[in-house]
């Protein structure tokens, strides 16, 4: 009888332990690294945000060539045009509009847009909350992985319980929570729980629980 008491008792206890350690939300595929169709990035490319540094050179025109920093409401004016909407567009967009708008002083202008000092618009960035070591946003990088992610903000501090964390993911418009495992990942080297990050994911490290 004491027996059967004390398996019972491990079994719940057992059970509680699981059910303490587990993801509530369903997991991401390992990382690719490659193109796929579950990656969606094959086509992606990089926008321009407020804070980016624009190099706009004007083919024989070097007194309208200019550098300008994006303005936090998404704008840049430069030589000759003023309140050019750029953010949210690519480089070689912002270079057709801008010789669109050159026309008007010059003759078949030729523009050329170099984007430096990256961030992108707040839509593209990777946010890092919570128990990260150094909490943070990055700008979106092509083939970014959750292990380049965990790098770049230092890893996880003490009170971080990695294996329940999350990512925040939209898709078609709709607001999707995944669960990884970045216990698994940083402290024992599971590289199956690295999994392929997206312009937009919020990262969501939570605080574990004694």
């Amino acid at each position: 009888m004491i027996r059967k008491i004390s398996q019972i008792i491990g079994l719940m206890l057992f059970m509680s332990v699981t059910a303490c350690t587990s993801n509530p939300y369903p997991p991401l595929e390992s990382a690719t690294f490659i193109e796929s169709a579950t990656k969606n990035t094959a086509d992606y490319r990089y926008l321009v945000g407020p804070g980016d540094s624009l190099n706009i050179f004007v083919w024989r025109n070097p007194e309208v060539t200019t550098t300008v920093t994006v303005r936090p409401d998404g704008y840049i004016t430069t030589p000759l045009v003023e309140d050019v909407p750029v953010s949210g567009k690519t480089p070689t967009e912002i270079a057709r509009l801008l010789e669109k708008e050159l026309s008007s002083y010059i003759r078949d202008p030729l523009v050329t847009v170099i984007t430096e000092d990256h961030l992108g618009p707040f839509s593209e960035q990777v946010r890092i909350v919570g128990e990260a070591d150094e909490p943070e946003f990055l700008p979106y990088v092509e083939d970014m992985t959750l292990l380049d992610v965990m790098i770049a903000v230092g890893g996880m501090t003490d009170f971080a319980d990695g294996n329940k964390a999350s990512i925040v993911r939209i898709i078609d418009g709709q607001q999707n929570q995944y669960g990884v495992r970045l216990d698994d990942l940083i402290k024992d080297g599971d590289i199956s729980a690295n999994v392929d990050m997206l312009p937009g994911d919020i990262l969501i490290i939570p605080e574990t629980f004694f």
